[in-house]
This record gives structure tokens, sequence and C-alpha cells, in this order.
């Protein structure tokens, strides 16, 4: 391709998006707040986009050239999305059937005042498991369990933090978690062996967290807190509950065991989760949507759960606002962040001012066990200077992926430090959305419940450890993805 004056940006004018970009989303954090990625953070990635696209075009590179950049970044995140909309489906078909009441149910049978912060933990860790999400666990029953250890003479501050270790472990680890699915598709490795290989980080990492709050949680025996056992009621007479209705968990985590593709394993999920829901929760049903009580009736209930979510009718605030919620639909906000995002990326990547970012990190970091650090603190920078955990996760995992194949490295790696880092320490930057998100919801600051969010900070610790000692560090395989990233009119990309 002729017309360009120069290939390769220089440090400077490669930094200046990514400048403008900081400023500006803290802008938009600080004017918005938790509304910042309902819109404001996508038109500013997209401002952006364009800015980084003049640069680039002043020095020779056309437009049509950036944007096959985007459309081709694009491309890399689209059985993402897919995963995503799925995930969505199976939230609202599965609180529908009653398979999240009941798993919800099961968990809180196990809090005891004795071992209330190490059961907290446990506790949010199932229900964000089973919800792939942090903040609706956090922002519904972390809200319940805050008043329970309030009333047990339990720091608040110490069970925000147990619940925010909770629910972020479950979040990192669910195969319908939004950022799991994020860098899974960012480093371009299957979900669930993305997921298997973060077992070796996140598990001794919240082992240790619950240790740290059995010893913190000893209490004399109290009755257990009114409101929990008012959810527990308020569940078990609006669903029916039954061992039966744990047939899709364990269909969908043999399939998950058997290494089939997510979509399909997902899709199989979604199904027997409307067949439960037609079969055991006829009453709910009715209560939910009148009108519906036929077995036609029943099947458009469990469509409609699947594309929009389920609505909770039990007429408990608590429980209402924790089961509210799935469907592809509530998907969509996140689908337009990451396209966002990725026209951003695929417009850095395409000028070559991504690349020539990495460089220059990448210039004192010659070894594998540096690399691996390098990730993990350029994940930390983002998310205190982006102010977003998706952004951390696209921003690195697109930055570094080359790199790991160049180190003969697994793009396992790659992502797994993503998520150490990534999605774990968003909650603990108050500017950051998660951050602003968990300090409002549970009423404590977020630099005070830091220090008791063991698992967010010790994740990344024992990953650093990890790579200097080299152990569960992967090798590339034979058939790694040599040439994945190369474009016939990208500048040269070597780091």
């Amino acid at each position: 391709m002729t017309g360009f004056k120069r290939r390769h940006p220089g440090l400077l004018e490669a930094l200046l998006p990514v400048a403008f970009l900081i400023v500006s989303l803290t802008g938009v954090v600080l004017l918005f707040g938790e509304d910042a990625t309902r819109g404001p953070a996508q038109i500013t990635l997209i401002l952006a986009g364009f800015f980084a696209a003049g640069l680039a075009m002043t020095q020779g590179i056309s437009w049509s050239h950036l944007e096959n950049s985007i459309i081709e970044t694009t491309g890399l995140v689209i059985q993402a999305i897919l995963i995503l909309l799925l995930v969505g489906a199976l939230i609202g078909t599965w609180i529908l059937a009653g398979i999240v009441p009941a798993l919800i149910i099961w968990a809180l049978e196990l809090l005891s005042p004795q071992i209330f912060l190490m059961a907290s933990a446990i506790i949010c860790a199932i229900v964000s498991l089973a919800t792939g999400s942090s903040w609706s666990t956090a922002g519904t029953l972390g809200l319940a369990l805050v008043g329970a250890g309030s009333a047990m003479g339990l720091s608040p501050a110490i069970t925000a933090g147990a619940i925010v270790s909770g629910s972020y472990f479950g979040d990192k680890l669910s195969p319908f978690s939004e950022t799991t699915n994020l860098a899974a598709s960012m480093a371009e490795v299957p979900l669930f062996s993305h997921i298997r290989h973060m077992l070796y980080t996140t598990i001794p990492a919240f082992s240790i967290a619950l240790l740290v709050f059995f010893f913190l949680g000893k209490n004399p025996e109290q009755p257990m807190d009114e409101n929990i056992i008012r959810v527990t009621r308020t569940l078990s007479n609006s669903f029916y509950i039954s061992i039966y209705l744990m047939i899709p968990v364990l269909l969908l985590f043999a399939l998950v065991a058997l290494r089939f593709a997510a979509i399909p394993a997902l899709l199989v999920g979604i199904f027997s989760g409307m067949l439960c829901a037609v079969l055991f929760q006829q009453e709910q049903i009715a209560l939910w949507q009148p009108g519906h009580e036929t077995f036609s009736g029943s099947l458009i209930a469990t469509v409609q759960a699947a594309a929009q979510g389920f609505v909770s009718r039990t007429g408990d605030k608590t429980v209402d606002d924790l089961l509210s919620r799935g469907g592809m639909s509530i998907m969509l906000t996140t689908v337009w962040l990451i396209l966002s995002a990725m026209f951003f990326s695929g417009i850095m990547e395409g000028s070559g001012m991504l690349q020539r970012i990495a460089r220059a990190i990448l210039s004192v970091m010659r070894s594998r066990s540096r690399l691996i650090v390098a990730t993990l603190s350029s994940s930390v920078f983002m998310n205190v200077a982006a102010s977003d955990q998706y952004l951390s996760i696209v921003l690195t995992g697109r930055m570094y992926r080359r790199a790991y194949d160049d180190q003969g490295l697994s793009r396992l790696n790659l992502s797994r430090a993503l998520e150490d880092s990534g999605t774990l320490t968003s909650a603990l930057v108050p500017w950051n959305t998660c951050g602003a998100f968990m300090a409002t919801t549970l009423g404590v600051p977020t630099l005070v419940y830091l220090p008791y969010a063991i698992l967010n900070w010790l994740n990344p610790l024992i990953g650093a450890l990890y790579a200097v000692t080299g152990w569960t560090v992967l090798p590339a395989e034979k058939t790694a993805t040599k040439g994945l990233d190369q474009k016939s009119e990208d500048p040269p990309a070597e780091l």
C-alpha cells in the first residue's frame, strides 16, 4: 500500500490517545458515577478512537486501513458476545426454573454466627458463581449480610471485605461472567481452559482469605438476622425447591468437565432450565405472567425469561431485587461497551500505536516472569487510570498477546493474569466503576474495606509469585497461534 509517510508512530504520539482516554473517562466517572458504563463511557471510547485515528492519518495511514483493523479486531470478540447473550438467557431461565433460588436457600442455610464471615464469603461465592455477577450478589444478598454482621457486632468493613472477596471469587470463575468470557476472548483461548487455569491462583488465595475470615469472625452464639430468615422463607414459599432442580447444573458442569465448547454447553443449560421451569414452577409462572398457566403459556414465559429476563413479584424487596434480572437484553449494554472498546483498540492496533507502547514496556521486560508481572501491573494501572475493569482487560490483553507468542508462553498465562489483576483489583479503586458500586451498595468506603477484600489483593500477588517461580506457567503448544495477529497492511508490530 502506498502513501504512508511514516509507519512507526513515536512513543509520545502513541501515548496521546491513551492520555486522552484516561482524562476523559475520569471526567465521565466523576460526572456520571455508576451510570458511566451505560453510555457515557462508550461515547468516550468512540471519541478517543477518532482522536487516535486523526493522529494516525497525519502519519499517512488511511482510514480504510484503520477500518479494516477495527473490523478484524471486533471479529475477535464475536464469540464472547454470543456467549454473553446466552449467559443472559441462562440466568433468566435458571431463576424462573427455581435453580438460582434453590442455590441461594441452601447457601443461606450454611450461616452460623460463629463462622459468619467465612460463611458470608462462601455464600457470595456460590451465588456469584451461579449468576456470574459480583454486582448483583453484593448489591442484594451482600446488603442483607452487612446488616446481619452489624447485628452480630462485627465490623461492617470486615463484613464488606468478606462479601467482596466471595462475590469476585464466583464472578472470576463463573462461565456466566462477562469478564471471564472477555478475558478468554482477548487472549483467544477456550473459555473452560481459561477457567481451569485460573484455579491455580484463585483457590489458594480464596482458601487463605477464608482462613483469615474464620479467625476474624469467631463470635459468641447469637440469633440469625431476621432478614436472612425472611429471604429464605420467601424463596421457599415462592418457588418449588427440589434436588431435581440441580440436574441442569450438574449437566452443564458435566459438559464443562468433558470439555464441550461453551456455546453448545450453554444451550443445553438453557433448554434444560426451560424444561424445569415448565415442569416445576407453574405457580411462579402464574404469579409472574398471569394467564400463562397452560403448557403453551409456560413455554412463552420461559422464552420471555430468556429474552428479556425474569421479574420477581414476591412482594419482598430484597428478594425481588435479587431475582429480577437475566435475559439477553440485560447484556446489551455490556456488548455496547465491548464494541466501543474494540473500536478504540482496533485503531490503536491498526495504527501501530498499541505495539509501540508494548515495545516500550517490553524493552525492560525481556524474561517470561517479567512479562507476566508486566501484564499484572498494567492491568492494575488501567483499573486506576481508565476506571473500568472491561477496559483493563481489553487494552492490556490486546497489548500483550503477541508478546506471549514471542516468549513461547501459552496465552492461558495471559488470560489468567488479566483476571488476576484486571477483574479483581477493579473493586479496590474508589473511582473505578466497581469500587464505586461496592462502596455505595455496602455502605463502606472502598479504602476502608480494601484491607479485608483479601482475595482481591492477594490473588495478583500469588500470580506474580507464580510468574517468578515458574510454577503453573504453561509453555506454548507446538501449534501456537503464530501469525494470528498479522495483517497485510499493518505497520510492523515486532515486540
